[in-house]
């Protein structure tokens, strides 16, 4: 996967605010699947479709424990948006002022 792929993915992934608040969820740490839907009033399902698309943009790690998941925060595809963004820093503290 090219590194312009890889942000295209991430930045979808991020798009859905859904997804952004499961992303805050997981900044506490490691949860199951049903502590991450109780508290947007989601179903496993929809909370499993959704941790899928942050899972294939690598935003998230999966670990399986009997029949229970548990999701945990990988920030390194954030880091690589954040390091790419700062190329356009100096035009955004020029132009938007």
């Amino acid at each position: 996967m090219t590194p312009l792929h890889a942000h295209s993915d991430v930045f979808l992934a991020i798009a859905h605010p859904a997804r952004r608040a499961i992303l805050d969820d997981l900044r506490r740490g490691e949860q199951p699947v049903a502590a991450l839907a109780a508290p947007h009033d989601m179903t496993l399902p929809a909370v499993s479709q959704q941790l899928r698309v942050l899972r294939r943009a690598g935003l998230v790690s999966e670990r399986r424990e009997g029949r229970q998941r548990y999701y945990r925060l990988k920030p390194e595809p954030l880091k690589e948006i954040r390091d790419w963004m700062r190329h356009y820093e100096k035009f955004w503290t020029r132009t938007l002022r």
